[in-house]
């Protein structure tokens, strides 16, 4: 005897089955179309091509493109930044070749001159002084690199701490003083005011020192550099004041950036690392650098930094 299922129930299994088999139909479908949506997606990422605006509002996708998304602006991200340091190795490597082509030049020059035979004693001391002060500039712009490459990298272990400010002050004058000398440039410090300021002595006294040398460089003959402390609430501020040639205030934001030299001293020795390396330093140090100046009048730099907290 063949079992058989009731009619009843065979009339309505029958439907339960075409329902179960329409559903199962439209889960497949659902499924490759969110593949196919998925699969989109990951393409968009891999080829940097934007995520449609509608994955993100409609559709049970959304929550998924939106991550989508976050990832592809994070990539495209590191990518730029990845590309924006490769053009700056690039402009680095550029820019130390131009200014170690100089001295390198004048120092083979030298060497020339100096092993010729008609060269008299006298002239070969001569360039001989030269030649040693090329060598020193070489040695002061590879060592300037690589400060500026360690200070961008956060690779110097920079500590500050509550210190008197002459001191500091005397460590940067006493490296300009014979250049000074030499063009007769009067130079004043004000000595009645002494603050405990929080700074790292070594890299603010070359803060200092690459002030004094721009302004004993930028300063005619017979001129004068003012140094002055002013006291504020939170910060003290210690102004270089110079009679040399100005800058124009176009300049004042440019002068800061690294390896920028303005047309009006393109014809004077210099590299165009010293105020951008002062700027980097007093960030460090969270104090920081402005400039006042008038063309053919003078400049006054004035360095801002933290007052010793009680």
């Amino acid at each position: 005897m063949t079992d058989q299922l009731p009619t009843w129930l065979t009339a309505w299994l029958l439907p339960l089955s075409l329902t179960l088999a329409l559903f199962a139909g439209y889960l497949i479908f659902r499924n490759r179309k969110q593949y196919r949506e998925i699969d989109r997606m990951l393409d968009a990422v891999l080829t940097r091509q934007p995520i449609k605006r509608s994955d993100l509002q409609e559709g049970g996708l959304s929550a998924l493109a939106g991550k989508a998304k976050r990832i592809q602006e994070h990539l495209l991200l590191e990518i730029e930044q990845a590309e924006q340091e490769k053009e700056q190795v690039k402009q680095l490597i550029a820019n130390m070749s131009h200014q170690l082509k100089t001295p390198l030049a004048n120092v083979m020059m030298y060497e020339e001159l100096l092993v010729n035979p008609a060269v008299s004693p006298e002239q070969q001391a001569h360039f001989l002084e030269k030649m040693h002060a090329q060598t020193a500039k070489i040695d002061w712009i590879l060592k300037s690199l690589f400060k500026m490459a360690k200070l961008e990298q956060n690779a110097i272990d920079f500590e500050i701490a509550p210190l008197l400010i002459h001191d500091t002050l005397m460590d940067a004058l006493n490296t300009i003083y014979t250049k000074a000398k030499q063009k007769q440039i009067q130079i004043e410090l004000e000595t009645k005011k002494n603050p405990v300021l929080l700074h790292n002595r070594q890299w603010t006294a070359e803060v200092f020192a690459n002030l004094l040398e721009n302004a004993v460089k930028y300063t005619d003959a017979g001129g004068k550099i003012r140094i002055t402390i002013q006291s504020l609430e939170m910060y003290t501020q210690i102004s270089f004041s110079d009679t040399g040639i100005g800058i124009d205030p176009s300049e004042y934001q440019a002068i800061f950036r690294r390896f920028y030299r303005s047309k009006q001293v393109e014809n004077i020795e210099g590299s165009g690392i010293g105020l951008y390396l002062s700027k980097m330093i007093l960030e460090k140090e969270l104090g920081y650098l402005t400039v006042e100046s008038q063309a053919g009048k003078g400049s006054c730099f004035t360095v801002f930094l933290q007052n010793r907290k009680n």
